[in-house]
């Protein structure tokens, strides 16, 4: 999922974020901050208002239907005002939600029978099989333009492309795979798998060009621990207790206010002034200061920040696909990912040498990444790299002459646009990059978008070169790979979108391998055909990784019972706070 990491989710994790669990690096990672040796950060205000917990998690969210939604903020609204079939509890484990019980398995794994709880939406309407059938259709639905509509597909499908799901009762969900599925239950977690109430969608979109504009304003159905009842656009939302809420007993809050903003300066002064009691954002300068603060918390969690080419971009022109690999590979080699993490990270996070993060399951009993695996030295990327970068530059091309200051100029002249998105975080590294890059002559300069338009262009591929982020939706290697097909809503990188492009890398047999993991009914083999495309996507010097994910956060001392799952989604509907 896509990590805002806007002045918000990143600017924190950038500044904070230890190395992802299990990393190869043996570097410690923490549930607290106590081992920092600096000075304990003294106790904030809080305000004693005991019903309203007000939060600050990013500035306006993309969107608020969970079918559309691919970012880490919209998630975390998801999860607190939607719940699907399945649910993480404050361990991380997996529970049923909606569905009640465990479902019931055929012998070969392929159909799952779930039979449902009988709860309600918001509005005090009966919750039935027949809306998971309507909204899982929906969200595969190529009207519906989903950008995780690729998640659907372990699930067999009919002639029509709908799914092969069917409501045998009002109570009764029976789902047909294509093969079994070793993350079937993460699936039934996952926000666009939750529910969607079928009369708001539709009454919102009646010619069927707008698919989420029913969730664009307050006042629609749900079925979450948590409604929608005001929304002051790029500054506020107001959420109130759903009486309806299959555990609405659970839930002691009456309200979660919200405050939207991209200002972590901002956002850091009212969470010191009492005004919020969670951020999700800290200024960089801050970091050292709180590092043994009971309030500050760093958690484990799985994803990669790093470096995303266009493979479509006019920066390959001429080139052939093997030439815009190589430059890829030598623009790669530049960056110092230890100077990154020790100097705008300061916190210990692990740099990168697989997109894959350490730690993650791979499906079959184990580990994915072995201990001693990577595709580079990450530790030692940067300037001892210059001659080998020149060296490939010059296959594509490109000449060099000593500038008679340690460094180079390049021939002919290269000026290249690095594209992120506002926070104090993003802007260090791209400034790092810049001056890696200016070690052989090429010109970086720094665009800077907001969040919304920046996901917007790099879905759509207006960029040359992008920073990105990808927090895993759950925990198995296919989430990391699968974004990559040439269809996926995702592939911000472009990969397999222009076959015509003769300076990108052929994408089919790519695809083809996406295919077959999913099909596979080995799951050792699975893991083999997992190891074999990434190192089809890591061929392409494409993905560029740059260091590893923790989360961090800022939590008062009178608040309890918020947990974070692997992929960083909050559960707010359980915590309680007290007046001192």
């Amino acid at each position: 999922m896509k990590k805002k990491l806007i002045a918000v989710l990143l600017v924190a994790s950038m500044a904070a974020s230890l190395a992802a669990c299990g990393n190869k690096n043996a570097a410690t990672t923490s549930t607290d901050s106590s081992a920092a040796d600096t000075a304990t950060a003294e106790a904030t205000t809080v305000n004693t208002d005991t019903t309203t917990l007000r939060l600050c998690l990013a500035s306006e969210p993309d969107y608020l239907d969970p079918a559309l939604n691919s970012s880490v903020d919209g998630a975390c609204l998801a999860v607190n005002s939607f719940v699907g079939l399945y649910t993480y509890d404050e361990n991380n484990n997996l529970q049923p939600a909606i569905a009640d019980g465990e479902p019931e398995m055929s012998e070969d794994g392929l159909t799952y029978t779930i039979k449902l709880k009988e709860t309600k939406w918001s509005n005090g309407e009966a919750l039935t099989a027949n809306d998971f059938v309507y909204s899982w259709n929906r969200a595969v639905a190529e009207e519906t333009a989903a950008d995780y509509a690729y998640m659907f597909a372990p699930i067999a499908t009919n002639a029509d492309g709908t799914l092969k799901i069917e409501a045998t009762d009002d109570y009764t969900l029976t789902v047909e795979l294509n093969a079994p599925c070793a993350y079937f239950f993460d699936l039934l977690a996952f926000p666009t798998f939750m529910p969607v109430y079928q009369a708001d969608v539709e009454a919102a979109n009646p010619d069927g060009t707008t698919p989420g504009a029913w969730a664009q304003e307050p006042g629609f159905v749900s079925n979450g621990a948590f409604t929608l009842t005001e929304w002051k656009h790029n500054e506020s939302m107001v959420y109130e207790k759903n009486p309806n809420f299959y555990r609405a007993d659970d839930v002691k809050l009456e309200k979660l206010e919200f405050m939207l903003s991209a200002d972590d300066t901002a956002i850091y002064a009212a969470y010191n002034s009492g005004d919020i009691d969670f951020a999700d954002s800290v200024p960089n300068d801050e970091i050292q200061s709180l590092l043994n603060s009971p309030e500050f918390h760093v958690i484990d969690t799985l994803g990669t920040y790093y470096v995303g080419f266009n493979v479509n971009s006019d920066l390959f022109k001429g080139l052939t696909a093997d030439q815009a690999s190589k430059m890829r590979k030598a623009l790669s080699l530049l960056i110092d990912r230890q100077y990154i993490v020790d100097t705008v990270g300061q916190t210990g996070q692990v740099p990168a040498d697989t997109f894959i993060p350490d730690g993650m399951a791979d499906g079959n009993g184990g580990v994915f990444e072995a201990s001693d695996f990577g595709y580079y030295d990450a530790t030692t990327t940067g300037a001892g790299n210059v001659e080998e970068a020149k060296s490939l530059l010059e296959e594509c091309g490109y000449s060099f002459e000593s500038d008679g200051n340690g460094g180079y100029s390049i021939s002919p002249a290269l000026e290249v646009t690095y594209m992120t998105n506002s926070g104090t975080g993003h802007e260090a590294i791209a400034q790092c990059i810049q001056q890696d890059w200016g070690l052989v002559g090429i010109k970086v300069n720094i665009e800077t978008e907001d969040w919304n338009v920046f996901l917007e262009d790099r879905k759509a591929g207006k960029f040359d070169i992008a920073r990105e982020g990808w927090i895993a939706d759950f925990n198995d290697p296919i989430n990391m790979l699968e974004m990559w097909l040439s269809n996926g809503g995702n592939n911000d990188m472009q990969l397999g979108k222009d076959s015509s492009n003769s300076s990108a890398p052929s994408w089919k047999a790519y695809d083809e391998k996406i295919q077959e993991i999913y099909n596979t009914t080995d799951f050792a083999a699975r893991v083999d055909l997992m190891r074999e495309a990434e190192d089809m996507l890591m061929e392409t010097n494409a993905v560029v990784p740059i260091y590893f994910y923790n989360d961090i956060y800022l939590q008062k001392e009178n608040v309890k019972g918020i947990y974070t799952s692997l992929n960083q989604n909050k559960y707010f509907m359980y915590a309680e706070k007290t007046a001192e």
